[in-house]
């Protein structure tokens, strides 16, 4: 199995184990984000909303979508993170440096490489985040889309595929610096055990993988969460002035909301979203390594 196809494979495994993992966490997020100001007293009120109004299957509203969709974007992560390190790598040992085989990659390699794994990611993972958070949020008693496919069509038919893709100029910089930042961190922390304890990538303990992959996660939304609540905004907005629309671009977003709701708005829902990421991201990094571990021994 060549590398990269063994680096899409292992990363779809991360994808798939993140959605599983993170989904109800997900939707609680999504709704304290974009419900008005004062919709909700707090995190388990709304997580007491949705199980009492729609049931336990609610907090999987909108799973298709992301777990067809997720897969693919953790898999292009993945495969052009693990492509530039290969390629940093190469540039590291025609320079000398770098360690064995020129794989010890400096801090702004692996941010590099993240900052591009982020864009490659971004662009499937805008509309996919966009049909996802359409369903989440729909009412429960009349919903406007049947499901994922159901979204697509009826936006696409009406808006073409800028409404597919509403929401991606805020989407592409949130995955640009989040895992710039999320890589990084990770892998600095994968080369330091390397290097204290002398061994060598797959007999780091899967524990660990999980607790690199929590770290990584929480830098990563230390970084984001603002920019991710924007892009919420942006992707429940109305599409016209006519169906409701509020904001005429991402500025004006983070204008009016700044305006009318203050600097606390830009941290709305981030509790579910603290509370979920160390499972998430955990889970991502150690699907990843294992199934990596699991191809490479084929």
């Amino acid at each position: 199995m060549s590398k990269t196809v063994r680096d899409l494979t292992a990363g779809t495994a991360g994808g798939i184990a993140q959605v599983l993992v993170g989904q109800p966490f997900d939707i609680v997020k999504v709704r304290m984000q974009t419900a008005p100001k004062g919709t909700y007293t707090g995190m388990l009120h709304c997580a007491g909303g949705i199980l009492k109004n729609e049931g336990p299957l609610a907090f999987y509203k909108g799973t298709l979508t992301p777990l067809l969709g997720i897969g693919v974007c953790v898999s292009i992560q993945f495969g052009v993170l693990e492509w530039l390190k290969r390629s940093f790598a190469n540039q590291n040992l025609r320079k000398g440096k770098g360690g064995e085989g020129g794989r010890t990659l400096s801090g702004e390699q692996l941010f590099a490489a993240g900052v591009m794994a982020g864009l490659g990611n971004g662009v499937v993972s805008g509309p996919v985040e966009h049909i996802r958070i359409r369903l989440q949020t729909q009412s429960n008693t009349k919903p406007t889309y049947a499901g994922p496919f159901d979204a697509i069509k009826k936006i696409y038919a009406a808006h073409g595929i800028a409404g597919i893709y509403k929401g991606q100029a805020v989407t592409l910089l949130r995955e640009a610096t989040g895992y710039g930042v999320y890589f990084m961190t990770y892998e600095k922390l994968i080369q330091r055990e390397m290097a204290k304890k002398g061994i060598r990538r797959d007999e780091i303990s899967p524990m660990n993988a999980v607790l690199y992959g929590a770290t990584a996660g929480y830098a990563l939304w230390a970084v984001i969460y603002p920019i991710d609540m924007i892009k919420s905004r942006m992707q429940t907005d109305g599409f016209t002035s006519s169906t409701g629309q509020k904001y005429t671009s991402t500025l004006d977003c983070v204008r009016t909301v700044w305006r009318t709701e203050g600097i606390g708005a830009f941290t709305r829902g981030l509790g579910p979203t603290l509370i979920r990421s160390p499972f998430a991201n955990g889970a991502t990094f150690l699907g990843f390594e294992m199934a990596n571990r699991l191809l490479s021994s084929w």
